[in-house]
């Protein structure tokens, strides 16, 4: 009876709306409408009211998107007759369709997130064995002696722990290739690995031929060992030392549990924040999915595998063969198998590793191609929605996880859209400029809200679009090809350690100076036709401002691909410890104020500090996180500034075996909370006018800075040439 009456409300609910969303009204009642609502978002906005406040503003927003749509359907798509009006606008409706389905699928996921869940560290009782796979191809030692340390430290019951690096760069196959170069270096790397990992004390693991990649070589893993749990770190992702402590006891909770994952955290920045200088000031792209969508996910028991920096259930990862490699996201799609034979997964929102992000533009692109091929074949293999096993609303959240790498279509669909219009007069969406007034800017003004509301200390305004565009123009073709040959994408490793020396315009930056060169033409255009077709100046203001936006977008790409050359060669990050520094056989208080993979910053509390010379080697005397007593490490002084009693130095690190990189791993690496308190100074909401005024800034400095890079190129390349016929001559 309960069931019947709740269906029964249910249905009242929703023939109200459908009657609202349908209802005949004037424009100017339409106008009227929509300025209440936007002002009625604004002030639950201003007022910071949450809970069931947050919910009613988003319903209101809500209608205002629905009726835009059920206006868009009945009054704007031009005549079938006209196809050369009616092809491009049809294009256009679905984009925009497209992107309220997905407005509406972020609502169900991330309207009510779960609250992080509290530390755990303290409560965990009970230690299941554990085997810590680090899958690595073709990193640098250096890098994997600090994550392996980094591993082999955490706080966790020595003979329960494994550590065990599963090398795929070290082959048979590799070493006993025909091509000579492979095989030497494949077998130089083999034997330098083998050795690192008995300084280390931890396993050493390769197999035969390199098949289903990553997957392939997890599932090894898998074969070779024997513990209860299975964590895994990708090679340059360091976990923390409270890293199983935080999660290993939620198995203890939930027999039926196969999954913990914490988010991925980066002490450098990716090529848009480091070009545009915005890591230390704004949320990186990755907190808005971290921070918000898998706390939503996780609500709804679709939190999913993210190939990191997460401890798996060996009993339910045998239960379905292993890792899945049908496509070259095997994270998600173990997930999603899993998910669909009734186990669980959990979500902790801390940080508790830390990782680093590809660093040129290129190889940023090169690892979102991936990402969106491997989802497209999730797409095309798995379909969520009818995938056997799984909950409604875990179907809904995996065709939302796999739908959004569709976002290049409706983007380059935005993009080129004003100008069928400006160039050759296209009406492919038919609208006056009072209609625009009453619906298109109200959907555009509550669309905004409606993202401020769901991420506004995670992602700021109009970042979401620069993110989309930039990648838009290389990952279109990606998703074209992997839906015409779902097969033919292989999994290629993303290059991570990357340093860049000297400032120079990215390998693949040209195409993004002709869309910016076509999108001026196009204003220059606009201002034309205002002036010589006066009787249509509305709608190509209108249109012309799109194009506008289109442009400031752009222009911020310029910046985007204009890579800013680094001197230090790994990011530092900042860090409070007491110390000693000692010079031949005399010893200073000291503080360590920065630290990097390489290097470090120290305060020396003395200001006569004579015997120190630059190049010369000195010690660091520190406690470290896993003991009690001071341990010393060795290191040259790279530079001296003297502050009246304090004498600054920074230091280079000089390994002389495994015990040192345990100590570097120390330093870096084992605090948590430092990771917690970075991103939590970063994150803050600006607010939809002052988050575009921002924006409108940043963009105008970029498009400068790009374009100066542009004709710096131009020139250098033509000066190159002179001084080769020159030299030919």
């Amino acid at each position: 009876m309960q069931t019947a009456s709740s269906i029964l409300i249910w249905a009242v609910i929703a023939l109200c709306g459908v009657v609202l969303i349908t209802l005949p009204v004037n424009l100017q009642t339409q106008l009227i409408a929509s300025t209440v609502v936007v002002t009625m978002m604004a002030i639950i906005k201003i007022l910071k009211r949450q809970g069931t406040w947050r919910l009613v503003a988003l319903a209101f927003g809500t209608a205002i998107v629905l009726r835009y749509v059920y206006w868009r359907t009945t009054s704007t798509l031009p005549p079938v007759n006209q196809l050369e009006n009616f092809i491009p606008g049809l294009l256009l409706y679905l984009a925009e369709m497209y992107n309220v389905a997905m407005l509406m699928l972020s609502l169900f996921i991330v309207a009510t997130p779960l609250p992080p869940r509290t530390a755990r560290a303290l409560k965990t009782q009970n230690f299941p064995s554990v085997d810590v796979f680090v899958p690595s191809y073709n990193e640098d030692t250096n890098l994997l002696a600090n994550t392996l340390a980094s591993a082999k430290a955490m706080d966790y019951p020595a003979d329960k722990l494994r550590v065990w690096l599963l090398d795929d760069g070290g082959t048979a196959q590799k070493r006993n290739s025909t091509k000579v170069l492979e095989s030497q270096a494949a077998i130089a790397r083999h034997d330098e690995l083998k050795q690192l990992c008995v300084e280390l004390d931890v396993e050493y693991l390769t197999r035969e031929r390199n098949e289903h990649a990553k997957a392939g070589n997890l599932n090894n893993g898998l074969e070779h060992s024997d513990g209860d749990l299975i964590a895994v770190f990708d090679a340059d992702h360091a976990p923390a030392r409270d890293f199983l402590r935080e999660t290993v006891g939620y198995f203890e909770d939930d027999p039926k549990l196969f999954l913990v994952q914490t988010p991925h955290f980066f002490i450098n920045p990716d090529p848009l924040e480091r070009n545009l200088r915005t890591f230390d000031s704004m949320p990186s792209e990755n907190e808005m999915f971290y921070g918000i969508i898998q706390r939503g996910l996780d609500k709804w028991n679709a939190a999913f595998f993210c190939g990191s920096a997460a401890v798996l259930s060996r009993k339910a990862l045998e239960s379905q063969n292993g890792f899945s490699g049908i496509s070259i996201t095997e994270d998600c799609e173990t997930a999603l198998a899993l998910h669909g034979a009734g186990w669980n997964s959990i979500y902790v929102d801390k940080p508790l590793i830390a990782g680093l992000q590809p660093a040129t533009f290129a190889s940023f692109i090169g690892q979102r191609s991936r990402w969106a091929q491997g989802m497209m074949q999730i797409l095309r293999f798995r379909f969520p929605l009818l995938k056997r096993g799984l909950t409604l609303p875990q179907r809904l959240c995996y065709m939302s996880s796999t739908l959004f790498w569709l976002f290049p279509f409706p983007r380059v669909v935005f993009l080129f859209a004003p100008l069928f219009y400006l160039f050759f007069d296209l009406e492919i969406f038919t609208a006056s400029g009072s209609e625009f007034l009453a619906y298109t800017l109200a959907y555009m003004l509550v669309n905004l809200m409606m993202q401020n509301y769901l991420y506004g200390s995670f992602r700021w305004p109009w970042i979401s679009e620069l993110y989309e565009y930039v990648q838009t123009v290389h990952l279109l073709p990606a998703v074209i090809s992997v839906m015409l040959n779902p097969r033919k994408p292989t999994f290629k490793v993303t290059a991570k350690d990357e340093s860049i020396s000297v400032s120079r315009l990215s390998e693949i930056s040209r195409p993004f100076f002709v869309i910016f060169a076509v999108q001026v033409i196009a204003l220059a255009v606009t201002i034309y036709r205002v002036y010589a077709e006066p009787y249509k100046a509305d709608v190509t203001l209108v249109v012309g401002g799109w194009n506008v936006i289109n442009l400031i977008l752009s222009g911020c790409a310029l910046g985007v691909v204009s890579e800013r050359g680094e001197r230090a060669s790994s990011r530092r990050v900042r860090v409070d410890r007491r110390s000693e520094f000692g010079v031949g056989d005399k010893w200073n208080s000291a503080s360590i104020e920065d630290v990097s993979v390489h290097g470090a910053r120290l305060n020396v509390f003395n200001k006569d500090m004579g015997l120190v010379k630059i190049g010369s080697e000195a010690i660091v005397r520190f406690q470290p996180y896993s003991g009690t007593e001071m341990v010393t490490l060795s290191v040259i002084i790279r530079n001296i500034e003297q502050m009246g009693d304090i004498t600054t130095i920074g230091c280079q690190y000089v390994p002389k075996g495994a015990a040192d990189h345990r100590l570097i791993a120390d330093l870096v690496f084992a605090n948590s909370d430092q990771w917690t308190k970075f991103q939590q100074a970063r994150r803050r909401n600006p607010g939809i006018i002052r988050g575009t005024v921002w924006f409108l800034g940043l963009s105008l400095y970029q498009t400068s800075r790009g374009l100066l890079y542009l004709f710096k190129g131009v020139g250098a390349e033509k000066g190159q040439q002179r001084q080769d016929a020159k030299a030919k001559g």
